[in-house]
């Protein structure tokens, strides 16, 4: 079985995370959306489009999206069998979050990593 195939995402926290959005649009042109972030779209060495986004988000220090962790990042990890890895984990003795995501975007898991990080895993819908 395959596990992680690229990354999905990345997702910080920042002081002043509107500053830190902003910051990031001026200086090195992320089209920051109102939600954030960007969706980066993947490109064939010719500059194609091809079938896949990589999502960058910068929120605010408030947010308890990575809780259980405590880091300052999350990074989502693509994956092609959620179910069988998150199985997998848990039969290796990792600490999988009981919580299965399942909505449009895909299908979504988490995982702590041995430092405390939360880890998420995310199989996207198909052709994506």
């Amino acid at each position: 079985m395959k596990r992680v195939t690229g990354i999905g995402g990345i997702f910080f926290k920042a002081n002043d995370a509107p500053a830190l959005q902003a910051w990031y649009k001026r200086h090195l042109g992320i089209d920051v959306q109102g939600w954030g972030g960007t969706a980066f779209t993947w490109a064939d060495g010719d500059g194609k489009p091809v079938a896949g986004t990589t999502v960058w988000s910068v929120g605010s220090l408030e947010s308890d999206q990575f809780a259980p962790g405590t880091a300052s990042f999350m990074i989502n990890y693509r994956v092609e069998d959620l179910h069988g890895l998150v199985k997998v984990l848990r039969e290796e003795g990792c600490k999988v979050l009981e919580k299965i995501d399942e909505s449009e975007y895909g299908k979504f898991a988490w995982v702590i990593d041995p430092e405390g990080n939360k880890v998420e895993l995310w199989q996207p819908p198909a052709g994506q």
